[in-house]
């Protein structure tokens, strides 16, 4: 295919990392955002080893590790019985680790390597609506036509009504207070992603995510597992009466707690489990949460989003014209995005829920049986988001580079 004209809505990382992957193939793009100027939103996240091998692919990973965490383990207690829960170690898999990092730091590797390829970004242009591949910006501008839109502006984008099937979408009832805090050292490990858990309705995290820029000090994301309607009342209950609490459950989170002086250095994130069944329209291909979101209890949400990037690069290199471009990247991604859901919705309960009988389960039946041989691997897997074979095509020597 020769090359084309694309307008990418939305420059969060995978905004940012198609405008990347699609300008080095040799096509013209344009990304559009809805702020002054761009800008991350969130705390910490891990890159698991398959968004770590496209930003590779990217020839991002450097500087990305760089400023991120490496991260060797994700574990958890139970909080009054001290019983280990969750134990998963990516040595399972030999040298593979995940690489915990600020979402800032992330904006910057791929905003800053934006703006070196000289990629146009439009700022101030909040994408309303599509007609005839033309946006539509606020107010009733209209920009285009393009060859091809990629709409990377998630879960709430506008332009869902013009994907080929209807979405679903199913609200998730607990989602979770998060802060990004300065890295309090021991006895907190620095390579771990650890959790505290009360049944399934307390959950407790700390996880190292290094730093947003090369000149900062190390940072740590700290979260609370809340029902999304408790926020207004955990707002009126006041800091003091919730750092109580958590320090009854973990009492060596104390110097992360004194640093929360106000109740808005909390941030809500409200959960969901959305899918678009065929993530393309006419000309329009949906990457990221746009296409597909879940809990974040496998820690695969950029993840999903870097392996689209891949797949629509994949399919806009081996397809012919731009009507193929969408059916072609639904397929390379179908099975992996529908393995990941499924896995997700059946292990959110587990973890974030009002039910009495499914973390006896989690604590006695399935932290046990992730001890046995095989099961520590498997486990091991699914973090790292390699089942289903997402990175084939590049394991398979077919890229643009």
């Amino acid at each position: 295919m020769k090359p084309i004209e694309i307008a990418i809505a939305g420059c969060g990382p995978a905004g940012l990392t198609a405008a990347l992957a699609l300008n080095a193939q040799g096509h013209r793009v344009t990304l559009f955002d809805q702020f002054a100027a761009p800008m991350p939103l969130g705390s910490g996240l891990i890159l698991q080893p398959t968004g770590l091998a496209v930003l590779d692919w990217l020839g991002l990973g450097a500087r990305m590790g760089s400023l991120g965490a490496p991260i060797d383990r994700l574990y958890g207690r139970a909080c009054e019985s001290e019983r280990v829960v969750l134990d998963v170690r990516y040595e399972a898999l030999g040298s593979m680790r995940g690489l915990a990092v600020h979402r800032a730091g992330l904006f910057n590797v791929l905003y800053d390597a934006v703006k070196v390829a000289g990629i146009a970004v439009h700022t101030s242009s909040p994408v309303k609506d599509l007609q005839q591949s033309s946006l539509i910006l606020h107010p009733k501008e209209k920009v285009g036509p393009f060859d091809l839109v990629i709409d990377a502006l998630g879960a709430k984008s506008p332009l869902i009504p013009h994907a080929a099937a209807p979405e679903a979408r199913a609200r998730l009832d607990y989602g979770a207070i998060w802060a990004s805090l300065p890295w309090p050292g021991p006895p907190f490990d620095p390579h771990a992603l650890e959790q505290r858990y009360d049944a399934a309705n307390v959950m407790i995290g700390v996880l190292p995510i290094g730093r947003r820029h090369e000149t900062d000090s190390p940072m740590a994301a700290f979260f609370w597992s809340l029902r999304t309607e408790d926020f207004p009342r955990w707002r009126a209950d006041g800091l003091n009466r919730w750092k109580h609490r958590v320090r009854r459950y973990w009492p060596q989170t104390s110097r992360l707690l004194d640093t929360i002086e106000r109740p808005d250095q909390m941030v809500l994130a409200a959960y969901e489990h959305h899918t678009l069944p065929l993530p393309f329209g006419e000309r329009l291909v949906f990457i990221g949460d746009a296409a597909h979101s879940t809990s974040p209890q496998l820690g695969q949400g950029a993840n999903m989003a870097l392996l689209d990037v891949y797949a629509l690069a994949h399919a806009l290199e081996t397809s012919d014209s731009v009507e193929q471009v969408g059916p072609a990247y639904a397929r390379l991604r179908r099975r992996h995005v529908k393995l990941y859901q499924a896995l997700s919705r059946v292990f959110t309960p587990f973890y974030q829920s009002d039910s009495a009988i499914l973390p006896l389960i989690r604590d006695f039946l399935v932290a046990p049986v992730s001890t046995l041989p095989g099961a520590a691997k498997l486990l091991a897997l699914v973090v790292a988001g390699l089942l289903g074979r997402p990175l084939m095509p590049l394991a398979n020597g077919s890229s643009r580079r």
